[in-house]
């Protein structure tokens, strides 16, 4: 590891109509296993003033294609993390941040990751998601 530091960069793509797929095949048992209730709350939206909310479906593309790019960054060996452990928080300002819990939080640590920065964005079929995670200089012992 550079004594500066490194960046380890995930990167996925994901198609909108098998998230939609997903969702109206299983519904909530879908939604409750992949997405933390922040999540699906940003994800509601009104089409009309009085409508019943839907799903903006594009979003929870997004935000599964975040999840996987952060696999990516994270690098678990042997394991599937909790899709939950991983979280897409939209802020007030309205830009997204990710947040780390239980094992995703520890494999970050233990990756001497500092910092996950994330870029998200969806078009016509396809959402997709940049995730880039600062890791710190650590002193390097050979041996």
């Amino acid at each position: 590891m550079s004594p500066r530091g490194s960046l380890r960069v995930g990167l996925d793509l994901v198609s909108i109509d098998d998230v939609a797929d997903s969702v109206q095949r299983f519904g909530d048992r879908y939604l409750t296993r992949i997405y933390t209730p922040h999540e699906i709350e940003t994800c509601r939206m009104s089409v009309e003033v009085g409508a019943p909310e839907e799903l903006a479906v594009d979003s929870l593309a997004a935000r599964f294609a975040a999840k996987e790019a952060v696999m990516k960054v994270l690098r678990p060996v042997g394991m599937q993390l909790d899709w939950r452990t991983i979280e897409v928080h939209r802020t007030a300002g309205g830009w997204c941040e990710i947040r780390l819990s239980g094992r995703a939080a520890e494999l970050a640590v233990q990756a001497g990751i500092d910092e996950l920065s994330v870029s998200l964005t969806h078009e016509a079929a396809v959402a997709g998601a940049v995730v880039v995670g600062w890791c710190a200089a650590r002193e390097w012992r050979a041996g």
